[in-house]
C-alpha cells in the first residue's frame, strides 16, 4: 500500500484539505462508475506489493491503458487510477502533490523534452546523460525517508520497506551522478516483453553500470518536475524484503502525484520493452563481459 504520512493536530482539517478530500472521492467514484459501465477490470486498488505478487506492474498497467483506450482519455484514466492507490501529501511544504507537479512543469523556461525514436544502442559511451543527481547528502535512511516525507512523496509500502533494510545503505561522501536512461528495446530487445536478467547482461556488456539503491530516492527528491505517466525503473541490485522478495525501484507520476515504489527485482522479472531504466556508466572503457548479478 502506498503511504504518506501527514502531520496532525487537533480540531477539524482545515479547508483545502476537505477540498481535497471531496476531489479525491468524486474521481474514484467516477472512474468506479465508468469501469462498472466498461465491464473491465482494475489494478488500481492493489498495492505495489500485490502487484508484485502477480507478476505485474505499473509498466505494464499503463502499456495495457494506452493500447486498450484511446489516447485522448490516457491521461485522465493514469490520473483517475493513481488517485485510488495514493493519498494526497499535506500541502505544507510539500512539492510531490499533484499541483506542485504541475506548477513545476509550468515553470520550466526550456521547452519540454521530446521522446525521438527508440535507437539501438552501441555502446553506453554513445549515449547522453539524462540527468545528474547528487548522493550523499543524508546521514542516515532515517533523514533520507524524513525528507521524503517533508517533501510529500508518495512511497510504497514495499519501497519503505526497502528504505529500511540493512542491505540498503548511503554513500558517505557527496557526489554527483550521471544517470543513463534507455530502454529494453534500445538495448536490442524485440519481444514485448524481456527478463530484466537478460536486460541487465545486455546493458553491462555495452558499458553500463547497475545504480546504488539510494538513487532511488534521490533521484525521487531531485526530479520533482516528473511528466505524467512517466515510470522509471531504477537498474539496481535488488534488495531482498523481509519475506525474501527480491525486489527493485521505480520513480513514478502516475498522475496524483510523484511516487516511490517497488516491483519485481528477480532475474526471470519480466519487463515491457518500453520501459526505461535508469543505469551509470561503467568505470571499464572497453567491457566484454557482463558482470554477475547476485540475486
Amino acid at each position: 500500500m502506498i503511504t504518506t504520512r501527514v502531520a496532525t493536530g487537533l480540531g477539524q482539517p482545515p479547508a483545502s484539505s476537505q477540498r481535497v478530500a471531496g476531489l479525491f472521492k468524486r474521481s474514484r467514484d467516477a472512474f468506479q462508475k465508468w469501469r462498472k459501465r466498461q465491464g473491465l477490470q482494475t489494478l488500481c486498488d492493489l498495492s505495489d506489493r500485490e502487484l508484485m505478487d502477480i507478476g505485474t506492474t505499473c509498466d505494464k498497467i499503463e502499456y495495457v491503458a494506452s493500447t486498450r483506450w484511446r489516447m485522448s482519455n490516457a491521461p485522465i484514466i493514469l490520473m483517475l487510477c493513481s488517485a485510488c492507490v495514493l493519498v494526497f501529501a499535506s500541502e505544507a511544504g510539500a512539492q510531490c502533490a499533484a499541483r506542485d507537479v504541475l506548477n513545476n512543469r509550468l515553470g520550466l523556461k526550456e521547452a519540454p523534452s521530446i521522446r525521438v525514436p527508440q535507437t539501438l544502442v552501441r555502446s553506453a559511451v554513445d549515449v547522453p546523460t539524462w540527468k545528474k543527481i547528487t548522493v550523499g547528502t543524508f546521514s542516515d535512511s532515517f533523514a533520507l525517508r524524513d525528507a521524503l516525507n517533508a517533501a510529500g512523496c508518495g512511497v510504497g509500502g514495499t519501497a519503505e520497506e526497502v528504505l529500511a533494510r540493512p542491505a540498503f545503505s548511503l554513500s558517505a561522501t557527496r557526489t554527483d551522478v550521471e544517470l543513463l536512461a534507455v530502454s529494453a528495446a534500445e538495448l536490442g530487445f524485440q519481444a514485448e516483453t524481456v527478463s530484466l536478467g537478460q536486460i541487465y547482461a545486455r546493458a553491462q556488456q555495452l558499458g553500463f553500470a547497475l545504480a546504488a539503491a539510494e538513487i532511488g530516492p534521490q533521484l525521487r527528491l531531485q526530479y520533482f518536475d516528473q511528466p505524467i505517466g512517466e515510470f522509471l525503473i531504477i537498474a539496481m541490485e535488488p534488495i531482498k524484503t523481509w519475506k525474501g522478495e527480491p525486489v527493485i525501484l521505480t520513480v513514478a507520476n502516475g498522475g496524483a502525484g510523484l511516487i516511490l515504489i517497488a516491483q519485481d527485482g528477480r532475474i526471470d522479472a519480466e519487463i515491457f520493452v518500453g520501459s526505461r531504466l535508469l543505469f551509470v556508466r561503467s568505470n571499464k572503457v572497453e567491457p566484454r563481459e557482463a558482470a554477475v548479478v547476485h540475486y
